[in-house]
């Protein structure tokens, strides 16, 4: 009869045991010195190795080998029969369905009788969490102090919800998620085991999918290896996942950074189509961003990034275009939708919603975009502290002119020179703009350290761009919003205007000499005396 080949393979000595060595040497210490306890709490996420280590203890205690460092030596008749499960003195429960006071009342009787065959008697009680308050409080005293030769041993993935009265009664042991590492040499293996080829990134695909689970790495490794293919390769576990390629969540990251929603609208809609699962997919993407945040922080980020050399060099681009900020916001953000799909029927639409949120928005739907506080503009360019009423109602900062002066094209170029002499400075009312335009449309955060204003003139506000990205997104996703915030804080409308081929460094030297011209001629006034700039 076919077996599966987590079963098959399912360790039978201690030194088998694949990422919990910190629990095999408790225990295998234990052993030896004939020191073990009365009852042990194992504790972890599925398929970690709970009911497996449980297994093993019992069949270490009934060992019949001398040598107490070498049980369970697997080769006498009792570790034979535990393995087999014909062991009468190995009691495995299943809590999920033998959960009531009545089930562990026949417990407590069966307890007093002595083991038939070994030496001690063995309750496995798997996912124990599930028992009845009722049950739990039966079982509390034969637990407390049981027989002398008998030991419980309880396995549960939610050990919060066991009594405390139970926790303080055992020895709990903690099984952690196996890493990656670990799960993918363990299926390497197997399969040299079974005459199996398999490419080093299919099983890398398959245990970043186990999730720490050694069982559910095995589970996929057996469906890719019934595909009856000769080799298993990295495309052949994405199909059978229902995962997106590397090259289909770059190409999404990158319309997403452009603020493109439709096209990343359309692209989603394209890897659905193509068989790819939204909630793997929703993880998928989460990975690569988590890909991207190392790639941009860490210098050597090779050892980090679970991807071909090539995909490597991708990621490697496409984060020195992603702005820190907006890819914090994108981790946050996607991390709260794969927590909300958990409990809704339509998983999709939350990751449609998500992407709106990603690139920005458009209209109206952008006022709805939760974002995060941002900080307040500084200095003189804080509406709230140094502000004059308009004739309109409308507050703008000190220095600035009314707003009412901005009704035409020649007035407006007036107010603007009049405000630039009486002191406002460009930088720091594109810096205040900016930020302000940031809190509201996160996408535009490239902008706050590619772009460098220059000077306001003829009722227009001129700056320049680092590159030819940064000018798309400021000119086609950020300009009008840009200009109702230099008017907010200049108190006119200024058209933001490109200019191209002033350097930064050409812009700071006018900033310096406008802010040099200043100081003379406050001098001369103050002083009456002429002040001359070289």
């Amino acid at each position: 009869m076919y077996s599966a080949i987590y079963r098959d393979f399912r360790p039978d000595r201690f030194d088998q045991i694949v990422g919990q060595d910190h629990i095999v040497k408790v225990l295998k210490n234990q052993i030896a010195a004939g020191q073990t306890g009365h009852a042990y709490l194992f504790c972890g996420t599925r398929g970690t190795g709970k009911t497996t280590t449980a297994r093993i203890l019992a069949k270490a205690l009934n060992c019949e080998a001398e040598d107490r460092s070498a049980r369970p030596c697997c080769e006498c008749e009792n570790c034979r029969a535990v393995r087999e499960g014909t062991f009468m003195d190995v009691i495995e429960i299943d809590a999920a369905s033998n959960n009531g006071v009545d089930s562990i009342r026949e417990l407590r009787e069966s307890v007093k009788y002595p083991p038939v065959k070994g030496r001690n008697k063995v309750y496995i009680i798997d996912e124990v969490h599930m028992l009845s308050p009722g049950a739990f409080n039966a079982l509390l005293k034969t637990l407390e102090e049981p027989p002398e030769h008998v030991v419980f041993i309880l396995a549960t993935t939610e050990p919060q919800k066991l009594p405390a009265t139970i926790l303080s009664r055992c020895m709990r042991l903690d099984f952690r998620r196996v890493s990656e590492e670990i799960i993918a040499e363990n299926m390497r293996n197997i399969c040299e085991a079974r005459g199996i080829s398999a490419e080093p990134a299919a099983l890398a695909l398959i245990a970043v999918n186990a999730d720490g689970s050694v069982r559910d790495s095995l589970s996929i490794l057996e469906q890719c290896i019934s595909t009856g293919q000769d080799l298993i390769s990295r495309a052949d576990v994405a199909e059978l996942l229902g995962t997106a390629g590397e090259e289909a969540l770059i190409a999404l990251t990158d319309s997403v950074i452009r603020g493109d929603v439709s096209e990343a609208l359309i692209q989603l809609d394209q890897m659905i189509r193509s068989g790819s699962d939204v909630k793997q997919l929703m993880k998928e993407w989460l990975s690569h961003l988590r890909n991207l945040l190392m790639a941009k922080y860490v210098e050597e980020s090779a050892g980090l990034l679970n991807m071909s050399a090539e995909n490597a060099e991708r990621v490697r681009r496409q984060s020195g275009e992603i702005d820190g900020n907006l890819l914090n916001y994108a981790i946050e953000e996607l991390s709260k939708t794969i927590s909300e799909s958990r409990w809704s029927s339509q998983p999709r639409v939350l990751l449609e919603v998500c992407i709106v949120r990603l690139g920005g928005g458009t209209g109206e739907a952008q006022e709805q975009i939760p974002v995060r506080p941002q900080k307040p503009a500084a200095g003189p360019m804080q509406p709230a502290q140094s502000e004059t009423e308009t004739a309109a109602g409308e507050s703008v900062p000190s220095g600035a002119a009314p707003s009412a002066a901005a009704d035409t094209g020649e007035a407006a170029g007036e107010t603007a020179e009049a405000a630039q002499a009486a002191g406002v400075d460009p930088e720091e009312l594109w810096s205040a703009a900016v930020r302000k335009a940031v809190g509201e449309k996160p996408m535009l955060i490239r902008i706050e350290t590619k772009t460098h204003p220059v000077r306001i003139a003829g009722g227009a506000f001129y700056v320049t761009a680092d590159d030819e990205y940064t000018e798309k997104v400021l000119m086609e996703k950020g300009k009008d919003l840009l200009e109702s915030k230099l008017e907010m804080y200049y108190g006119s409308r200024l058209i933001l205007r490109l200019e191209r081929g002033a350097a930064p460094q050409a812009a700071a030297e006018g900033r310096k000499d406008a802010g040099a011209e200043n100081i003379a001629r406050q001098i001369e006034e103050k002083f009456h005396m002429k002040v001359d700039i070289e």
